[in-house]
């Protein structure tokens, strides 16, 4: 099984790789005019406008996953002890990625189980 991280994370971690790949973009692009001279400016406009779109998108990824933050639920982990917030049904706890729920009925499902019935019931 492999390791699978809390919902609001993952959002979290979606905004930094946008952040990343807008700033690698932008200074690909404006390397574009230190190795090609006056043509590379079309390379570095492509670059600094597709860059500024992801930032753009990053920042409301990050914006999204702040205000998801504010009204999730703060449970403390009964594997690890330490307070971590769910998103949801069904989440992971921050730290130590045990699964967690709020739901009785899932409460006795292993991980493997509920990955199943997710998939049977979309």
């Amino acid at each position: 099984m492999k390791m699978k991280s809390a919902k609001i994370n993952a959002f979290r971690t979606w905004g930094l790789l946008l952040t990343m790949v807008g700033m690698g973009l932008m200074i690909a692009g404006t390397a574009g005019i230190v190795f090609w001279g006056s043509a590379g400016k079309i390379a570095a406009a492509i670059g600094l406008v597709i860059g500024l779109i992801s930032m753009t998108a990053s920042l409301a990824i990050y914006f999204w996953a702040g205000m998801l933050s504010t009204s999730a639920v703060q449970l403390e982990c009964p594997e690890c002890g330490k307070l971590t917030k769910m998103l949801g049904k069904t989440d992971r706890c921050m730290f130590c990625h045990t699964l967690l729920t709020l739901d009785p009925a899932q409460a006795t499902l292993t991980s493997e189980q509920l990955e199943s019935q997710k998939l049977q019931h979309p």
